[in-house]
């Protein structure tokens, strides 16, 4: 497939999405979850990390079972410079993030769907001195956020953007913090506050954003001094909005409109937490991170400090430290760092099986058209059967490593490499 270049295109540009009114700076105790960037996405798309619900969910249909460097390609394009951002995809258009000059250049691109090209490649910030990264981080980790023709990026404490859908950069701020490894957790959406985890070496702390301006609304300091890197996800508990989100040492709910803590539980040992969590059955399902890594499910509907009593169960066996878990009907579905995954009743964490998949895993899994798509780092999909059985219905290899999480919409699968992004589709 031929190489797509930065350019600008001549044709009228289109929204990413219809605009929305404006919800009111204050929030009413009812709000749903309806009312996040997620409800507000119209079937098809995904604008988000983890898609429109958080959970890893599609509703897409007639998705590729297998493909290969020739074979369900629609589209090949490079992406100059390195980003481990997945694609989001909203109206057509696909947003991923790109740092260039060793993260002195870092950008926001955006993509059309169909065809490939890139309609824009905007410079939002151009940080003197980036500093280190991971090996398994970039300087563009954290996943654009689409939501009433507006796209959110996100840097670390290099900085955060509100771009419109023509990639004018609407507002910037700079939120301080030493993310050590290079930044990586996404934003969350909830009403007009834009969420943020902001878990450094030095401070921790969660803030929320006027989604309007970027003006700080609140901050609410964790307490210790551990990094992390999770997304935190919004859901609701008698009908009121609760973002839950994890640190290195404790993971805590907050009410985003005014960031108040709800509860909070500890997790000896954690720090460099990577997974966001899901929710389910009044349960939140998270891993306490590096370097023993457990996984629990808490209670939804706690107050105050959670203590080890109330906690529905956990387990170490296989628990992931970068991969967020996934939960179908009944079952939950976890992939360990090194290729393991899991299958586990959600209300009680009985196992039904484990396999090993073959290869490293830090990206998430994907559920869409019936079928669960695991992508190790080497490039490697295998797409299996949910169900109390293993079954494994295909193995699926481009070239190139992977990081990035699937995106499924647009009847198509995003993949992201380290080289290009692809579009497969039947």
């Amino acid at each position: 497939m031929p190489r797509a270049p930065f350019a600008r295109p001549r044709a009228r540009l289109l929204p990413i999405a219809p605009a929305a009114p404006r919800l009111p700076r204050g929030f009413v105790a009812g709000m749903l979850v309806s009312l996040t960037a997620a409800g507000l996405a119209r079937g098809g798309d995904w604008p988000e990390f983890r898609g429109p619900g958080q959970q890893g969910h599609a509703d897409e249909t007639g998705l590729p079972l297998t493909w290969g460097p020739e074979e369900h390609v629609v589209w090949r394009t490079e992406i100059p410079g390195l980003g481990w951002s997945s694609p989001a995809v909203t109206g057509g258009k696909v947003w991923v993030t790109t740092a260039l000059e060793e993260g002195r250049s870092l950008r926001a691109v955006r993509l059309d769907a169909a065809s490939g090209g890139i309609e824009r490649s905007v410079e939002v910030f151009a940080p003197a001195e980036p500093g280190a990264i991971h090996g398994k981080n970039s300087h563009a980790s954290p996943t654009p956020l689409l939501a009433d023709g507006r796209v959110f990026v996100h840097f670390g404490s290099h900085g955060t953007a509100c771009l419109s859908a023509d990639g004018e950069v609407l507002w910037k701020t700079r939120l301080e913090y030493n993310h050590r490894h290079g930044p990586a957790g996404s934003p969350v959406l909830v009403g007009d506050r834009l969420v943020i985890a902001c878990d450094g070496t030095d401070v921790q702390f969660v803030v929320g954003l006027d989604a309007a301006t970027g003006k700080e609304v609140w901050r609410q300091a964790r307490g210790e001094g551990r990094m992390a890197y999770s997304t935190p996800t919004v859901t609701t508990v008698e009908g009121r909005a609760l973002v839950v989100s994890c640190g290195g040492e404790f993971v805590v709910a907050y009410d985003p409109a005014d960031g108040t803590e709800r509860w909070r539980f500890r997790y000896p040992g954690g720090y460099s937490n990577v997974p966001r969590p899901v929710t389910a059955f009044g349960l939140a399902f998270v891993s306490s991170g590096y370097d023993d890594a457990v996984f629990y499910a808490l209670p939804l509907g706690g107050r105050g400090e959670i203590g080890a009593e109330q906690v529905a169960w956990k387990t170490t066996k296989g628990a992931p430290r970068n991969a967020s878990p996934l939960v179908i009907g009944d079952e939950l579905y976890m992939v360990s760092d090194n290729g393991v995954i899991s299958c586990l009743d959600a209300r009680t964490g009985t196992l039904h099986w484990q396999e090993r998949l073959g290869g490293d895993c830090t990206a998430s899994p994907l559920y869409a058209d019936g079928r669960i798509y695991v992508t190790d780092e080497n490039g490697m999909t295998k797409v299996i059967a949910p169900g109390r059985a293993y079954r494994e219905l295909a193995r699926n290899e481009l070239p190139g490593r992977t990081l990035a999480s699937l995106a499924a919409a647009d009847g198509a699968l995003f993949l992201r490499t380290d080289g290009a992004l692809y579009r497969l589709d039947e």
